[in-house]
């Protein structure tokens, strides 16, 4: 090959490689395999060493980050990164609004976009190449950090026309590749990032761009610089879909919302599923969509007053540690829990927090009387994250471990290679009391009205002394207890009655057996059918099952060789609680079933099976939930009302069923 045709090769592939990558990592769609993706960029590369003169700003193989920086140097933005003002509840955004529609003429409309935790850039180009990106910094004065952005596969090096522009957006690590890279660094004995928000700042503020390129990081474009007259565009939505045009990586969760009524709907609305996305939000940004009402809004002297942030409750503040006390759970660990000053985060009021295990309390020095860090996040659990050691008073005391079960007074003790102190009393009241609570609760043999409160009475009065005692209660037991109805006590009976034919795998789960969880419990109990059978079961034939390892089948094989789990098992037997599988049997191997190693999202109302069942199902049939739609997802199973998920598979071209047709192939 001469030069001449080197040359046109090289700008051959060139082209198909930025229309693959941009498919991949702007558009979540795979369109070629990889291997001929590799194939190509290998070819790429010996053409680049071949004709050094022939590799271009602008080509895939720059990606990788060249050599060290010395420093980074300054940039003055030609338009200031102003910062939003915030609001924190629906009075605010209403007040928000108010101003908006008195300053403005006509009708307003709002485009709500996700707020991004992460950090914002600037991203400049002329005649449609990337020259330069830059921090927000000040909002005046930001970092060059071009090497670095270069290495983001998302920030489009040539854009689709020769474009001078000047883009804003939001720089991030999405959440797997951040546990990633924690358990990369945890492995080699590192500091571990707080969040995806601190390492993805902490990647573009490398002065190595090869540290950059390694840890997969993403950019959305929310804006342009200026105030948008030297674009084709009339509105934000407008600026939005013509920068997609342009081969930026857009977010697709935005909506036009035509009332404030219509925002507080969103907000709501990605309040509660904003776990389900691959990265972090930390609130709603709201922005007038007009341009030409955004110059009539015009400024403050700090920000726009056409846009403002709504921002999520806080999900980490700061408190007082009253005291530590300890819990026993159902397998006898002892859980050590602070209690502390009330106080909101995350929407709640939160008055006890997990610290986890004894050897993270003495790590981070935490101690009763200490003024505390509280993290929350969604449903998650809170936890104490840090003591403020720097606002001792010299009152605070540290905390003792004590070396007896709080609930029964037998010795605590450490099995080797874990953390937890555990009782290992097998009559402790606590133990046995979680082990109920756990037993009927709704993952397991789920008898609707049996809550906590009802089994410690249960437990406290002698009525039920293990899990077997539950089959045989009578309406006239249940009316000593205190508030209890004849109308409860009649539909608690027959809820208690109703799970005696659960299928095999709820039982299992429900006898607490150390490492199995519900998709271990399935697994068993579709592979061996009975309990009986299960019982006999050598740790051979255990781990021979899918998924089941060494640890697992050990713990079966000593839970069901005690003598007293075998009376157990007897006394349920005698009181007609089902002991069998009778789900469908389906083999997890590939290919199957028609669910067998795919990943499905669902989304929308379920008319005929409640979202929990529809996952079990799945997933006994070989499949894999996920909470977001991504180019890894193979199947999209829509309800009634499905949004924003389902016009995102049919973007990327997934395939979506209706609830009937996941139904029909349920019962094939």
């Amino acid at each position: 090959m001469d030069r001449l045709q080197a040359e046109q090769r090289v700008e051959q592939l060139n082209k198909q490689l930025r229309e693959y990558g941009h498919a991949y990592y702007v558009l979540d769609r795979q369109a070629v395999p990889d291997a001929v993706y590799d194939q190509l960029l290998h070819e790429l590369i010996d053409l680049e060493t071949q004709y050094p003169d022939l590799v271009f700003p602008d080509s895939p193989t720059q990606r990788v980050g060249g050599e060290p920086l010395s420093g980074f140097s300054k940039v003055t933005h030609a338009y200031p990164m102003l910062s939003l003002s915030n609001v924190f509840g629906e009075e605010d955004l209403r007040e928000f609004d108010r101003r908006v529609r008195s300053g403005a003429s006509g009708e307003v409309e709002y485009v709500c976009e996700l707020k991004i935790d992460g950090l914002a850039v600037s991203l400049l180009y002329e005649d449609g190449k990337f020259i330069r990106g830059a921090t927000r910094g000040d909002g005046r004065v930001g970092e060059d950090i071009s090497a670095n952005l270069r290495t983001i596969r998302s920030v489009p090096l040539k854009l689709n026309e020769t474009a001078t522009i000047e883009v804003r957006g939001e720089a991030f690590m999405p959440k797997g590749s951040f546990h990633q890279l924690n358990e990369e660094r945890e492995s080699r004995g590192e500091e571990l990032f707080a969040n995806p928000r601190n390492a993805a700042a902490g990647s573009l503020r490398q002065l190595d761009p090869r540290i950059a390129a390694s840890r997969n990081l993403s950019v959305f474009a929310y804006g342009a610089g200026g105030d948008g007259s030297n674009l084709p565009v009339a509105g934000h939505e407008e600026t939005l879909r013509y920068m997609e045009s342009l081969g930026f990586k857009v977010n697709l969760e935005r909506e036009v919302c035509r009332s404030v009524e219509e925002v507080l709907a969103y907000i709501e609305k990605w309040t509660e599923q904003r776990n389900e996305l691959a990265y972090e939000i930390d609130g709603i940004v709201i922005k007038v969509n007009s341009y030409e009402q955004q110059e009539e809004l015009g400024f403050t002297s700090k920000s726009p007053r056409w846009a403002t942030a709504y921002k999520f409750p806080a999900e980490e503040v700061v408190t007082k540690l009253l005291n530590i006390e300890l819990s026993v759970g159902r397998t006898g660990a002892v859980t050590p829990t602070a209690i502390l000053e009330p106080v909101r985060v995350a929407g709640t009021t939160v008055q006890r927090a997990s610290l986890h295990n004894e050897d993270l309390i003495r790590e981070k020095d935490v101690r009763i009387g200490d003024q505390v860090i509280i993290r929350k996040a969604g449903d998650i659990i809170p936890e104490v994250v840090a003591a403020l050691t720097e606002q001792r008073e010299g009152t605070e005391e540290p905390f003792v471990m004590p070396t007896e079960c709080p609930a029964c007074g037998s010795e605590l003790v450490r099995i080797e290679g874990e953390v937890v102190l555990r009782c290992v009393n097998p009559k402790c009241p606590a133990q046995i009391t979680e082990g109920l609570i756990h037993f009927v609760s709704r993952n397991a043999m789920n008898i609707e009205g049996l809550g906590e409160k009802v089994v410690e009475q249960l437990y406290r009065e002698g009525l039920v002394k293990d899990v077997s005692d539950l089959y045989k209660l009578t309406q006239e037991d249940l009316l000593t207890l205190e508030r209890m109805g004849e109308k409860s006590a009649s539909n608690l009976i027959a809820a208690i009655d109703t799970s005696r034919s659960n299928s095999m795998e709820r039982l299992l789960f429900g006898l607490g057996i150390r490492h199995v969880g519900e998709k271990a419990a399935r697994l068993l109990s579709e592979e061996f059918g009975t309990i009986d059978r299960l019982m006999t079961a050598s740790l051979d034939e255990l781990t021979a099952v899918h998924e089941i390892g060494e640890k697992m089948a050990d713990a079966v094989v000593t839970y069901f060789d005690n003598e007293d789990v075998q009376a157990l098992v007897e006394r349920l037997r005698d009181r007609n609680v089902n002991l069998a599988y009778t789900g469908k049997r389906v083999r997890l191997a590939e290919g199957e079933t028609v669910f067998a190693g795919k990943t499905v999202v669902l989304t929308g109302k379920m008319t005929q099976l409640s979202r929990s069942e529809a996952k079990e199902r799945i997933e006994a049939l070989g499949g894999k939930i996920s909470g977001s739609v991504s180019k890894k997802t193979d199947l999209v199973i829509a309800g009634e009302e499905a949004g924003s998920k389902l016009d995102k598979a049919r973007d990327l071209g997934i395939d979506v069923w209706d609830e009937q047709r996941f139904l029909e192939e349920l019962h094939d």
